[in-house]
């Protein structure tokens, strides 16, 4: 076990790398045979308000032969200390070196995390190149939203788990068992077997190539194990969530309890990839919301819930879920977050305790009817100043507004329509209140993202989003809102990785060589250092991000199968273009998006609130 007490009175938040935390697990480590480090490449704060990683770590340790422990990037003085007295990066629960672990097992959230993987390897003495580990070294795993385009990430990883991991994380493990059961020493032959299981890709299963133009030429699987197209895997239940997660000893993002009511969106926002990736929608029984809240008050001692969902408001009943949870807890302050934007909403909020009254969040995303039809977030003009009348009305002062810049077909008419928008919600403010409402403006660059219907299409280059960001600044500095605004480079990058191909593992791998990471974190992003990276790779970020695909190209991701079909996302790319908006399927007919070859029954009985 690792003597940790100099450097700790050294670093910052030390709480980040003590562990012992209440509800932490801490199993025997000699007889248990079985050993996976659930590692998060972010700091503490960000990887313990994960709603995932409880749900593993629960679901792990519940095996009897299994332990389950955590990991997470350290910050730089902790990696400097690290590095200088030669200690290897560490699980909390026991202290033991990642190395030490049969699995180790990462969550990707997010693409300027990756250079953080890489570094994390590296900090636990294990090769970042997956042709470079041998049988002395752990198992490397990766799941979450990032990998239904595993591609930039595949030099790195033995395998990956595609879709809801509850369900294909225990078949993984019983084909593992049995491996080592049998006295199976090669890692190559258990690779091969895993990738028999469905939502298991193996990316040293394929061969890769590419014209000469760069675009991809063709994809191949060299065994017989590994499938032309992995499919998600998709489970038709929720599970029981997480009642007993660990209760960080510092303050974190999410500093709360969190039961997640509804998996899975059928809006249909055009470039919202969870909307895709996380279908079909799933509620969880108002009569197993109310359980888990009791236990997990009466296991952590949580005084706030966040009921968690892509679109809290769409919960069926969700109004009545809200009262029955005050009334059994009546001193409890609940967090709605992903509220839709509708006088529902507000009157929802209103009707929460009055400690859980935050701030109120909407995201137009657009500031013309125009083009949120494009996006087929149609709400009407309306509609969006009904909704911020009635708010003011309820009594509150202010209100966080979210848009993006360079969505497809956006002009400059339709920025100085956020101008616009956000000025009427102020005069609305004004007539309600007497006086001026506060107005936070957050504008984030659009990423053409796989699997949505605009991943065929380029983003704007950095002039352009300048000159509407220039636009919306002076316009919302002369009404007196606040803007936030996303650095177009870092949304550059995004862009590369997210619609990259296994090229862009050599970039990342140069990127982490020139000190990339924490990439996420404004104050550590180099883009010099990608810039190298691509240049001494022979590789063009406007090849990746700028350039407008063909609907017949060889994609990537091709080999992923999400659910929703190839033939849907392209119906409604064209229906992008003529701004033709497609309805919510739970109110009406159904679209036949692909959803239906799993579960032919996807869509909710119940009707949710609009």
């Amino acid at each position: 076990m690792t003597n940790l007490d100099d450097i700790l009175l050294k670093v910052t938040r030390p709480g980040r790398y003590t562990g012992g935390e209440w509800n932490s697990i801490v199993k025997d480590w000699d007889s248990t045979p079985i050993k996976i480090a659930l590692s998060y490449p972010d700091v503490y704060e960000i990887g313990m308000s994960n709603i995932a990683l409880p749900v593993l770590y629960e679901l792990f340790n519940r095996q009897p032969d299994v332990l389950a422990e955590r990991a997470f990037a350290p910050w730089m003085d902790m990696e400097a200390s690290l590095r200088e007295r030669d200690i290897p990066l560490f699980s909390l629960e026991s202290r033991r070196p990642l190395r030490d672990f049969n699995i180790i097992g990462f969550s990707l959230g997010y693409e300027l995390t990756y250079t953080n993987v890489l570094n994390m390897l590296d900090l636990a003495h294990i090769p970042v190149l997956a042709a470079e580990r041998d049988e002395s070294h752990p198992l490397v795993i990766a799941g979450g939203g990032c990998v239904l385009n595993p591609e930039p990430m595949a030099d790195f990883i033995d395998l990956f788990v595609i879709g809801d991991g509850e369900e294909v994380s225990l078949e993984f493990l019983d084909v593992y068992r049995e491996w080592k059961k049998a006295g199976g020493t090669r890692k190559s032959d258990f690779l091969r077997q895993a990738a028999a299981i469905p939502g298991i890709y193996v990316p040293g299963l394929y061969h890769v190539e590419y014209q000469a133009d760069g675009r991809l030429k063709s994809f191949t699987p060299s065994a017989p194990e590994a499938k032309p197209r992995i499919q998600r895997r998709i489970i038709t239940r929720l599970p029981p969530p997480a009642t007993s997660p660990v209760v960080p000893y510092i303050e974190v993002v999410h500093d709360r309890g969190a039961i997640e009511i509804q998996r899975g969106c059928s809006r249909g926002c055009r470039f919202c990839q969870a909307g895709i990736i996380y279908r079909p929608v799933r509620e969880r029984p108002r009569e197993e919301v109310l359980k888990a809240a009791a236990e997990i008050i009466g296991h952590c001692g949580y005084d706030v819930i966040s009921l968690v969902s892509l679109s809290s408001s769409d919960y069926a009943s969700i109004d009545e879920l809200v009262a029955a949870l005050a009334a059994q807890h009546p001193n409890l302050a609940l967090s709605l977050p992903s509220l839709r934007i509708s006088r529902f909403s507000v009157r929802l909020m209103g009707a929460l305790p009055a400690r859980s009254r935050t701030g109120l969040t909407f995201a137009p995303e657009a500031g013309s009817e125009r083009l949120r039809r494009v996006i087929n977030k149609n709400i009407p003009e309306d509609d969006l100043l009904e909704t911020a009348a009635t708010a003011f009305e309820r009594g509150w002062t202010g209100m966080k507004l979210y848009f993006m810049l360079g969505l497809p077909t956006e002009t400059a008419e339709d920025v100085d329509d956020i101008v616009r928008l956000v000025e009427k919600i102020r005069t609305v403010g004004k007539q309600v209140k007497g006086k001026l409402p506060g107005l936070r403006v957050s504008a984030a660059t659009f990423v053409p993202k796989p699997h949505t219907p605009f991943q065929w299409v380029a983003q704007e280059d950095e002039a352009q989003l300048n000159k509407k960001q220039e636009i919306l600044r002076q316009g919302l500095r002369r009404l007196g809102a606040k803007l936030s605004w996303q650095d177009p480079k870092a949304s550059l990058l995004e862009a590369v990785i997210s619609r990259g191909d296994r090229r862009l593992g050599a970039v990342i791998r140069r990127a982490w060589k020139l000190g990339s990471k924490f990439d996420a974190w404004n104050e550590h992003f180099n883009y010099e250092n990608w810039q190298s990276a691509l240049a001494e790779s022979g590789l063009d970020p406007a090849f990746y991000a700028r350039r407008e695909r063909s609907l017949d190209e060889l994609l990537p991701w091709a080999h992923i199968d999400p659910g929703v079909s190839t033939a849907f996302l392209k119906k409604e790319f064209r229906s992008a273009t003529e701004g033709k908006e497609t309805p919510d399927c739970r109110f009406g007919e159904c679209y036949s998006c692909g959803m239906q070859r799993w579960h032919p029954d996807c869509r909710l009985k119940s009707k949710a609130i609009s």
